[in-house]
Parts: C-alpha cells; structure tokens; sequence
C-alpha cells in the first residue's frame, strides 16, 4: 500500500499526530520519523489528513492520466457524487464540458455505477441468505476487513462497488475506451490497481490542479436530474436512502474507523445478528472523504449540496450480465508475532512503568495502552522515547538531579518575580529550610529584587555582581539569566563570603604593611635628618679650623 500514500521525510517532525490518529496503527517510527507501513495500511487517508507538516503525499496520478489523453483510446471519466461538494455550485453537465476541454472524450457519473449496486444489495438482502451484510462500497472498509478481521470477510457483500461496477458498465458499452475515476478517496488508487474496468484515479484536487494549470475554469451552471437518486450515496446513510429495504434485517449506518472498529468487534464476538450494515471508513462518508477533509473540509453544507443534487428517481441503466457485479473478497495476512509477557515487561520498565499503577495509558504516544506502545517497541514500530510521561519523568528527574548536585545556588523565578524552584544549595545559603515556605513567593524576600528587574525590565546584563546581605551575613554573588520562551529568569548564587573575608584581611595586611613602612621610612628619615644635622655642625667647625690652620701657615712663609 505505500506506493499510493508516501512520506516526504524532510518534512516529518516526530510529532505523533499521525499514529494517534491511524485507526490500525501501521506507521512506524525511526530516526526521528514516521513510515507508513504498507503492508498494515488500509489507506484511509487520516495520516494525510491530520499532518501538520504536509509530510503525507499521494502518489500522483496526473502524469498516468495525461499519458492516457495523448494516446490513441478514448479516454470516459467517471466522476463521484461527491465531485459537487468539491466543485460547488458545478452542475456535472459544465463539470463534464470542462473536462472535455481537458481532453476526456465524455464524462459519466459513477452514480450510474451506484444504481446497479443498490440493485443487487437489495437482491441479497431479500434472498435473506447471510447473517450479517456489510456494504463493500468503501474500500478502506474491505481492506480494513480483509487485513484485520479475516474471519468476518463472508459479511462483506460481494457486490463490486460503484467504481468497478460504473467502469464495467463504460467498456461494455465502448470496449475500446480507458476509464479514469475521479473522486475523493485515496483506497481507490489501491482498489483500481486489483480492477480490469478502472485504468487509472484521480482525486479531485489533481483533476483540479489539472484544470488550473490548463486554465479551464468549470461553469457554475446547477443541473438537477429527476433520475438521479444514486447521487446520494456518498452521504452516511445514503445507500440505504436509494434502496427499497426488504424486510428481515435491522438496516443500521456506521461511520468513522472507530464505530467499524467497534461494529467488527461485535460481530466477532457474536453480538449482532440479521443486521444489515452501511459502513465507511470516513466519518460522515464519501463527502468527508480524506481529500475533502484536507482541501474543503465542510461537512454540512456539503452533506446539504449533495442531497439538493440527487434527484427522486434511480438512474436508467441496463443491467450487467449475471455475476459481473460479484467477486469474493479474500482476506489479506498481516504478519504480526505476539511477543512474550516477559519481554512486554520488560519495555514497560524501561519506560519506569513497574507497576500496573504506573500504565497511565494515556494516548498521547497515539497508542490506547502503555501495552500496546510496548508491543509496538517490540515490533519495531516505536521507541520507548514516544512515552510522554516517560520524557517528562525523565528530564525531570535529569533536572532535579542537576539542581541538586549543582555547587552553586539556583533560584528560578517567574516573570511575575516569584520564586518557582530554588534548590539545595540555594537554600542553605539563604536560610531556608523548605522549598515550599518560598515558592511562589516574591524573589524580595529572599534576594534583593533590583537586579532582577534590571534584566527583565531594562535589558540589563547582571553578571558576577557581588553584594553583602546583613541577614544571611554573607557576600553573595549572582548572576542572572532571563529564558524569554520560558518566561523564567534563572538566578546563579555564589557564596564568596570567605573569599571577601579572605580579600578583606589582606588588605588590612596591606594596610598595615604600608603603615609599618611609613613609619620606618619616618624614622629613618629622622635619622638621616639627624646624621645630616651632626654631620653639618662637624663640617662647619672642621671648616673653620682648616681655615685657622691653613691662615698659620700662610703666615709662616711669608714671615709675619
């Protein structure tokens, strides 16, 4: 099946919508991205439908299509009912005018198909031969039968659907010509690859990219027909409104994978019985179908356009020849190993789940139970990672055990300049003896909420900013961040009261080491004053009796 529904990898952001809401559980997850598995799929189209990235694409069929026009063959489209809730206010006879511009040799409506259908449901139901009938319109419904409730295949009618039956009815008439369908589903693609009658599928948003890009525009020309009842079958309920209802069966419609989930379910068990069942894969039918979910997703005023559509009457057409129409559906085998119960433990573990308390199951990893997800690891479908309360146990318990070891005082505050968290260290540093007597309290009873302010209101860098808080009599240096997607700042606390006191008595040393050497230097300066004074007084007098003697000996020589 994963040729007719791919996945653009690049795209896949390991968000988990898509198994959350596939109703068979068969996508596989690795390395970070989801994989359709082919084998499991009943292509309901959900996946396409609810991915956020787009990540889902449908094998195109437009390329096919214009191989066919250009060849020599006359090419007839047959176009679902549902075609005038997608091109609203298109009547088919403009729809059909465009697509003759588009180069189709005619257009038909499948409801043509439909009408013989209806026919030979009746036929069965009034023979009365079966216990249970289960429409077989709906692909995804045959394929989720045929893959998953082997068992209950017998209750699938062997009627062919509207598609099959409409292109068998196009080549009696014109053995030569390719039919191409046109509609909303994606399980067609699937249902023509098995089908001599259909050569190729369009949905309606290709034939609509097709029209654009030629630049044909359909005309909002409405073309109610008398004989159009048949046009009511792509509505939930809308079989049983074309048919005549024999009587010796309870007529029931259901809808959505989950109600045929649960139909299947009761009939499996034996719970229903003389029951005859319209089942779709689609919630409200074909006009919800995946295509118009995704593109023109208005349920209601469709379901209102379809039915103004229909007119009272069946369409005239020839019925096929005996058993034409009837083909037995086969089941489909689904490789699935149950693993042992020891080995489904021992996931659960690994996800923290020990005790049956522990399975919250809680969907959120899109399966029902913690014990489906762990069979799914086994399986190879999944990772324990995809368990949300596993991630979040488990990063908290990372966090807290950071904040816990963490040397340094951490104290978490809001935008609100309220205390949130404030761990162990913190706490000692700040004298408080228990996280809950601070949280959710205002940062100013414990740190002074200026900085605070600064980085939040004024944009601020604190970093490495130290100050001394009387009432813890220490020196206290913080750093605070502010985490804008969290709406938290985070404040980063450093006791350095020893390093301040540390600081503090060298510099006293400092101070009096300087003190000490002023006053030395003082007194020596004394001393040298001192000597200075001596040594002039000794110069002066040693001066003058030089000159005394040098005087006596001046007078000597000349003999006074």
């Amino acid at each position: 099946m994963g040729e007719f529904l791919k996945l653009k990898t690049s795209n896949c952001k390991n968000c988990y919508k898509c198994i959350r809401h596939c109703p068979v559980k068969s996508i596989r997850f690795s390395g970070d991205q989801a994989h359709i598995v082919g084998d499991e799929c009943i292509l309901c189209g959900q996946c396409f439908v609810v991915c956020p990235q787009n990540a889902k694409e449908i094998a195109d069929g437009v390329e096919e299509v214009r191989v066919l026009l250009n060849g020599p063959a006359p090419v007839i489209a047959s176009v679902a009912p549902s075609f005038s809730a997608y091109f609203e206010g298109v009547g088919f006879s403009s729809f059909a005018a465009a697509l003759k511009q588009l180069g189709f040799a005619d257009a038909e409506e499948t409801a043509i198909g439909a009408t013989l259908v209806k026919r030979e449901y009746e036929k069965q139901a009034a023979r009365g031969e079966e216990d249970v009938i289960i429409t077989s319109c709906c692909p995804s419904v045959n394929l989720l039968i045929r893959k998953y409730y082997p068992t209950l295949v017998g209750c699938l009618s062997p009627v062919a659907t509207p598609m099959a039956a409409h292109g068998m009815d196009i080549k009696r008439r014109m053995p030569d010509a390719q039919v191409v369908f046109i509609g909303p589903c994606i399980s067609k693609k699937q249902e023509a690859s098995e089908l001599s009658s259909i050569d190729a599928v369009l949905t309606f948003e290709e034939i609509a990219r097709m029209l654009n890009e030629a630049g044909i525009t359909p005309e909002p020309v409405p073309d109610p027909k008398q004989e159009s009842r048949a046009r009511l079958f792509p509505t939930s309920g809308g079989i049983l409104k074309t048919m005549d209802l024999p009587e010796g069966y309870t007529y029931m419609v259901v809808d959505g994978s989950e109600n045929c989930r649960a139909a299947l379910d009761d009939i499996a068990r034996g719970d229903l019985h003389r029951c005859f069942i319209e089942m779709s894969s689609c919630a409200g039918s074909c006009i919800a179908g995946p295509i118009m979910e995704k593109y023109r997703n208005s349920p209601i005023r469709h379901f209102q356009t379809v039915v103004r559509s229909a007119g009272p009457q069946d369409f005239k057409v020839d019925p096929l020849e005996d058993g034409a129409m009837y083909y037995q559906q086969r089941p489909i085998a689904v490789p699935h190993a149950q693993p042992r119960e020891e080995e489904i433990r021992a996931v659960l573990a690994k996800m923290g789940k020990t005790r049956p308390e522990h399975e919250l199951n809680c969907g959120t990893c899109g399966y029902n139970t913690c014990r489906e997800k762990a069979i799914a690891v086994l399986e190879g479908k999944a990772d324990i990672s995809m368990c949300l309360p596993y991630l979040m146990d488990k990063t908290e318990r990372f966090s807290n055990n950071i904040l816990d070891h963490a040397p340094s005082g951490i104290v978490v505050v809001n935008e609100d300049y309220e205390v949130q968290q404030v761990n162990p260290a913190a706490m000692s540093m700040l004298h408080i003896r228990d996280e809950s007597d601070v949280r959710g309290e205002p940062v100013v009873r414990i740190l002074d909420p200026l900085p605070f302010i600064d980085v939040l209101q004024n944009h601020k860098q604190v970093r490495d900013l130290r100050d001394y808080y009387a009432e813890y009599q220490k020196y206290i240096e913080i750093t605070i961040v502010h985490d804008a997607v969290s709406h938290i700042l985070i404040a980063l606390l450093r006791d350095v009261t020893e390093e301040e006191e540390t600081r503090a008595h060298k510099e006293e040393l400092a101070r009096q080491t300087v003190d000490t050497a002023d006053k030395v230097v003082e007194k020596q300066m004394r001393i040298v004053q001192e000597i200075a004074s001596l040594l002039g007084e000794t110069a002066a007098e040693t001066k003058i009796a030089l000159t005394k003697l040098k005087e006596s000996i001046a007078n000597e020589d000349t003999g006074k």
